[in-house]
């Protein structure tokens, strides 16, 4: 098989419609001999840090994944193209280019039909990575429900990617300024399992701990 793969999304009625991703060698190769991928967001590297620092922090995240036995998908659009997984050239044009917007799941079909280039959030990084076979996304803090939700309205649509996928999302739990009460008691209706990894405490990106606990802890991978 070629290094050319494809993705059925859409809502109802649109299942039929195909987008092509292309993985990365790297990745196509972990595909083929079934090998452990770890899908990665780039949306920090395009928005959340800035320059040059954003380059030298996602190739040391991707050798972190390498150094620990897994291959590393960072997951992005670029010229209207799904990667899964990105060359260290593709990781430069993420860093650098000014014309890379953020996609959430709803912008995916948007973004690759109008041939443009956006980096990944959580939502839109998991709904690729679960798509093209891989089970495991590290990040660093996830969405939720902001404060004064209740006349804002304003809760990520990463909580119900997390509720749709058959994914395991290893993430610092959820951003600090967000309502960490609330969020909660959404990942409990949307019924989002939350496991804490050697600890009880649930952590608030940057926070080890949001001052809220966890139910469930457990203390290695095969637990998990």
């Amino acid at each position: 098989t070629d290094a050319r793969s494809y993705l059925l999304m859409g809502k109802v009625g649109l299942m039929n419609h195909r987008m092509p991703f292309t993985p990365s060698p790297e990745v196509a190769a972990a595909l083929a001999e079934g090998r452990p991928i770890v899908a990665l967001e780039s949306t920090i590297i395009s928005h959340g840090l800035p320059r040059p620092q954003n380059l030298e922090v996602a190739r040391e995240v991707e050798d972190i994944v390498r150094d620990h036995g897994a291959v590393p998908a960072t997951i992005a659009v670029l010229d209207g193209v799904v990667h899964i997984g990105l060359t260290d050239d593709q990781l430069k044009e993420i860093a650098n280019r000014d014309d890379i917007a953020k996609a959430s799941s709803r912008d995916l079909a948007i973004i690759s039909a109008t041939g443009k280039s956006a980096a990944t959030t959580v939502a839109a990084t998991a709904h690729l990575a679960a798509l093209a076979g891989i089970r495991v996304f590290a990040t660093g803090g996830l969405g939720g429900v902001h404060r004064d939700a209740n006349e804002t309205f304003d809760e990520s649509a990463d909580l119900t990617a997390l509720s749709q996928l058959d994914i395991t999302v290893v993430c610092a739990g959820v951003k600090s300024i967000l309502d960490i009460a609330a969020t909660l008691e959404r990942l409990e209706t949307l019924a989002i399992g939350v496991v804490g990894f050697k600890t009880n405490a649930f952590p608030g990106f940057y926070l080890t701990d949001s001052g809220y606990t966890i139910e469930h802890s457990v203390q290695n991978a095969a637990e998990i």
